[in-house]
């Protein structure tokens, strides 16, 4: 049993200790959270840290699959181009593939990453994720615009839920995006859902690409589909609709939904969005160090604060991200949004992420009961509670 404090601890629900106790267990489990006033007396078997103590952090959106391409693509390409990139590069020798995904690994568990939403096309990152400190549900992304494509996408995503549940990793199908699912692929993901119950995600509003293909019929990511992909889109008709309008109404009401990147999306878009779903079980995953990375954008977070959306926070791979830290998610954020208190912030990186996973009883927040894992936070302003560019982050337990 210890017993830890720090000058704050944020317990991801918006309430703030001043230098309060939390008795924790060898497991981790908290045990009790002691009130001081900020008038902490020395105690025998206190451990006092500098600094904020918050929950483990919740990476709601990762490739880990994608780590061996860290560094093989320039910065503000944009995002055809990068698509392009990585379907000529992604496929290499499954031990390297391995290797990097078992770095990656390490890394987030480093960076007090106690969660992850993570991305599959295929089963070689399995090997990772069960023996790994951190609790992953994998989404195996369903993928083929070509509606002759379908049953077998589909079949072969089911195979890899099968060899997940078989080595004990939670996983759903999911459809990767409006532009790379046909509508019987994704009846057959939408079929699925309703039956599993669990958590979905998709690529959402990403690019005015995807946009103006279900809008025109025309464009970069039509040229990419038929010239990168070689497919034979004839038999696509555009909807006069943006993409996410188009294909939203084939994603089941009653299961989680993760929307992904949203960089497009705008207020006509989440009263559409409202129209179809609840809210209350629709999460808006931001991923803004990999959109600043791509398309050197980022999504209308003002606009998504303003309608209370349930955000949470994610790195993407490092095939667009310089490194795996929802730390540093975060200061990216509050160096353009200052007014963002780091109680909303820590909100969005810990139970946010923990409810959109369906992992909340256990993970998210500082609460009795819980095994959330605690993170230390240094070097940071504590008078006005703000992140730094030097803040580091210290897994405590």
């Amino acid at each position: 049993m210890r017993k830890i404090s720090a000058h704050f601890i944020l317990d991801g629900l918006g309430n703030c200790y001043n230098k309060g106790i939390l008795t924790v267990d060898a497991q981790g489990t908290i045990l009790n959270i002691e009130e001081t006033d900020g008038l902490l007396k020395e105690q025998a078997g206190v451990e006092f840290f500098s600094g904020v103590i918050v929950p483990g952090f919740v990476n709601a959106h990762c490739h880990l699959e994608l780590s061996h391409l860290h560094g093989f693509f320039k910065e503000g390409e944009g995002f055809v181009p990068f698509l392009k990139k990585v379907v000529e590069n992604r496929l290499i020798e499954a031990g390297s593939i391995v290797k990097a995904a078992e770095r990656a690994d390490l890394i987030m568990h480093k960076n007090g990453i106690v969660a992850v939403g993570d991305i599959s096309n295929g089963q070689v990152s399995f090997q990772v994720k069960y023996p790994s400190k951190i609790n992953y549900f994998t989404f195996v992304e369903a993928l083929g615009f070509s509606p002759e494509r379908a049953e077998k996408a589909f079949s072969w995503a089911k195979q890899c839920v099968q060899g997940a549940n078989d080595m004990g990793l939670q996983a759903s199908i999911v459809p990767h995006s409006p532009y790379s699912v046909s509508d019987e692929l994704f009846r057959l993901v939408a079929e699925e859902a309703i039956i599993s119950r669990l958590p979905i995600s998709i690529h959402n509003q990403e690019s005015r690409e995807e946009d103006e293909l279900y809008r025109l019929g025309t464009g970069e990511m039509r040229q990419h589909l038929e010239e990168n992909l070689l497919l034979d889109t004839s038999f696509f008709h555009p909807t006069g609709l943006g993409a996410m309008q188009s294909t939203l109404k084939y994603l089941p009401v009653e299961n989680n939904l993760l929307l992904v990147h949203n960089i497009h999306t705008n207020q006509l878009d989440i009263d559409f969005i409202e129209g179809i779903r609840s809210l209350e079980n629709t999460w808006f995953v931001l991923c803004p160090a990999s959109n600043l990375y791509i398309q050197n954008r980022l999504p209308d977070i003002g606009l998504f604060r303003t309608r209370n959306l349930q955000i949470c926070l994610g790195t993407d791979s490092l095939a667009s991200n310089h490194q795996l830290s929802i730390l540093e998610e975060m200061k990216v954020i509050q160096a353009l949004f200052p007014n963002i208190s780091l109680q909303e912030l820590i909100g969005w990186a810990c139970i946010n992420g923990a409810k959109a996973l369906e992992m909340g009883k256990w993970l998210g927040s500082i609460e009795v009961g819980k095994r959330p894992g605690l993170n230390l936070l240094s070097g940071m302003d504590l008078g006005r509670l703000k992140l730094l560019p030097k803040t580091t982050v210290k897994k405590l337990c």
